[in-house]
């Protein structure tokens, strides 16, 4: 239908009212207790216009366009009621802006800003209520409320959770729950939409919920954001609480080709920045992950992206997380793909650094099963040959070999010997040393008194080995305080539970001799630590307690204190502290056509870390090799979310659920996994405690009058 308003003819769609149709024309009308996506209610009266034929102004948001209309916004009698409106709204309405969290983003502010009003005509009346910050992850500033409802439409109307509602008070109107209980009692959902709807500062996410380093998507859902890899946690979470296990792992693959062993040894960063880490506890987002992959049948490998060969070769040295990644990328782009492994055996630190309690090696086989096949397709010829127990040195003279371009994805698997006295002695082990020969079946000697310095997961993994590999006793010594410590606290309980004594806050002073000149360890004296910090200069400073050595009987010695490349000295490629590959943002070394990627250019850090390179490694080398870079696949078709959460379930509050464990006095005694997945019905319960944050995004953000 066509009508006119402020003199432009405009069209509108059917059953639009008066104000959708001037802000789709780019026809902007004053506004406030409107949104794009709740139903509208005219109690703000900013709307107001003149409608010929008609007497008085009405609410455009509540007048349905018709054909033929003659709408006038800028009339006399509007713009009286308009500012008369505005002019009540700001007369109870703090003034200071710059302080409000909704600074610069503010709908009132960007109205008042609009029409030129002020409250300096009316008598400005305060409205002393207290602001509820007793609630996770919301604060309502009830002074900063302007009543418009929106909050409590979006709760009802667009979240079917109906908490929120008017509320009669001594200093009158406001926005809150019957009875006057918190909001989990009342049973919110914490879902964030009377945040995201709220025009003005009244509800806000708490103080430090938000980081300024963080894009607004990326606040809204930090699961996501902080995932190296920024697999959609939300969305496969959705599909777990349905027992969609296919659709679920088909999300995660997306991202990652490892879900199974991500779901047994992710560090789970995404854990620590889960919202419901401020009520009862985080999700068990990994654990989620391999409840879904144990259960996957693999349907989605007809959507696995298969371009034509392209006639370029690609060479990937090491086959870790980040190289097997970035093989399988660059093989559904159409290039062949060598991968040049020193090992017998595939997998990187994933093999050879992780104990088998963790990731055993059938599931680890099955995944790198997994991405040959697809990355082969039905090719006649396959598109990556592996060469295991090949070791390359010179990657650049790979390029005189044929191949148009060499990633470098060795990982770091020489184990750090600190200078300290006695660690030369016969008993002294290195971390990566000692896994890797309990991984091949030939374990180095530990029967007898084990002491592991360092206080890493990797510290964990070489202590509950030994464990595992008959020592009598077991201790960790680390510089940090257990609070500062990088291992995982359940690494950490579980290695309790096994034995593993833990010394945090102590500097290592020297390994001890059993006698002088026998040249076997006898043990290892430590000293408390009073403060460990690190200087301007990035220098490692200890402050120790005066007379707080202690002296520990020890038989052998693991040091878990760092891993580093090995062979890279060699390879004619600029080095960075010391053997680590120097890369652009392109992950392009030194040498033109070669790459690097992994634990070889930042130090070692996680699998999924390793895994975000091995992606950006491959769209990197697909450009170069003079492809679009696009290696973004669409395993399942998309499906938008319902907004509709409904109240919360009985078990919405409780915490997380927890997988049955094998007890300790069984699995200290061998290296089977000793964590089980989680049932189905354990599965759906803890997926069902998401906060669905991502829901949230799907809210409009309406446009401020400068954006018309």
């Amino acid at each position: 239908m066509r009508l006119t308003i402020n003199g432009q003819e405009v069209e509108a769609r059917e059953g639009a009212s008066v104000l959708d149709a001037a802000l789709e024309a780019g026809i902007f009308i004053p506004h406030l207790c409107s949104h794009p996506d709740l139903e509208a209610a005219g109690g703000c009266r900013l709307c107001m216009v003149e409608v010929e034929g008609q007497d008085g102004p009405v609410p455009a948001c509540r007048t349905q366009a018709r054909e033929g209309m003659v709408v006038s916004s800028t009339g006399e009698r509007a713009e009286h009621v308009r500012r008369m409106a505005m002019e009540l709204i700001l007369a109870t309405h703090p003034t200071d802006c710059t302080g409000c969290p909704k600074y610069g983003t503010c709908e009132l502010q960007s109205m008042y800003q609009y029409m030129g009003v002020s409250p300096q005509r009316w008598y400005v009346k305060s409205r002393p209520v207290a602001t509820d910050d007793s609630n996770p992850l919301i604060t309502h500033m009830f002074t900063r409320c302007i009543r418009c409802g929106r909050c409590v439409r979006a709760c009802r109307e667009v979240r079917g959770v109906g908490v929120l509602d008017y509320q009669r008070t001594e200093s009158g109107i406001r926005i809150g729950i019957d009875g006057s209980v918190s909001l989990e009692e009342a049973g919110c959902r914490f879902c964030g939409a009377c945040v995201e709807v709220c025009p003005t500062g009244s509800i806000v996410d708490v103080v430090g919920l938000n980081r300024d380093d963080r894009s607004r998507e990326g606040n809204v859902v930090p699961c996501r954001d902080t995932c190296p890899a920024h697999v959609d946690i939300p969305r496969y979470l959705r599909y777990v609480k349905e027992g969609e296990w296919e659709e679920a792992t088909a999300v995660v693959r997306e991202k990652v080709p490892f879900p199974e062993s991500l779901g047994c040894i992710c560090t789970h960063n995404c854990e620590g920045e889960c919202k419901r880490n401020h009520l009862s506890g985080p999700l068990s987002i990994c654990r989620l992950k391999r409840a879904a992959a144990v259960r996957d049948t693999g349907e989605w490998k007809s959507r696995v992206r298969h371009e034509p060969l392209t006639g370029k070769r690609a060479a990937v040295v090491g086959a870790g997380p980040a190289g097997l990644t970035a093989a399988l990328y660059l093989a559904e782009k159409g290039h062949k793909v060598t991968v040049f492994e020193a090992n017998e055996r595939l997998g990187g630190q994933l093999r050879y650094g992780i104990p088998a309690y963790r990731l055993p090696d059938a599931t680890l086989d099955g995944e790198i099963d997994t991405i040959l096949e697809i990355a082969n397709g039905s090719d006649d010829e396959p598109r990556v040959e592996v060469r295991a127990g090949e070791r390359v040195t010179d990657p650049v003279g790979l390029l005189d070999q044929g191949y148009d371009a060499v990633l470098v994805s060795v990982g770091t698997h020489a184990g750090t010997r600190l200078p300290m006295k006695g660690s030369e002695l016969e008993g002294v082990y290195l971390n990566t040393d000692f896994l890797k020969a309990a991984r091949e079946g030939h374990p180095l000697d530990v029967s007898g008194r084990v002491m592991v310095l360092g206080g890493g997961n990797v510290a964990y993994d070489c202590a509950r080995t030994a464990v595992r590999l008959g020592a009598t006793s077991v201790d960790v010594a680390c510089l940090e305080a257990e609070e500062k410590m990088t291992s995982t606290p359940e690494e950490r309980t579980e290695a309790a539970e096994e034995g593993v004594v833990l010394h945090d806050a102590y500097a290592f002073n020297s390994i001890d001799e059993t006698e002088e000149g026998s040249g076997r360890v006898g043990g290892v004296t430590i000293q408390k630590i009073s403060r460990f910090y690190f200087d301007e200069n990035h220098r490692a400073v200890t402050e120790l307690v005066e007379g707080g050595e202690l002296t520990i009987p020890a038989d052998y010695v693991i040091f878990a204190v760092g891993q580093k490349p090995e062979d890279t000295m060699g390879m004619g490629l600029e080095l960075t502290h010391g053997p680590y590959l120097v890369a652009d943002a392109n992950l392009q070394t030194s040498h033109e056509g070669v790459f690097a990627a992994g634990d070889v250019v930042t130090g070692t850090k996680s699998v999924i870390g390793a895994i975000a390179q091995g992606r950006t490694a491959a769209e990197a080398m697909d450009r170069y090799l003079g492809g679009d870079g696009d290696i973004t696949a669409e395993l399942l078709d998309y499906e938008k979310a319902s907004p509709r959460l409904g109240r919360a379930p009985e078990t919405f509050y409780e915490g997380r659920v927890e997988p049955e464990f094998v007890p300790a006095e069984q699995r200290e005694h061998n290296f089977e996994v000793f964590e089980c997945p989680f049932s189905e019905a354990e599965a759906k319960e803890e997926a069902s405690r998401c906060l669905q944050c991502d829901l949230r995004l799907q809210l409009t953000t309406p446009r401020l009058w400068n954006e018309y």
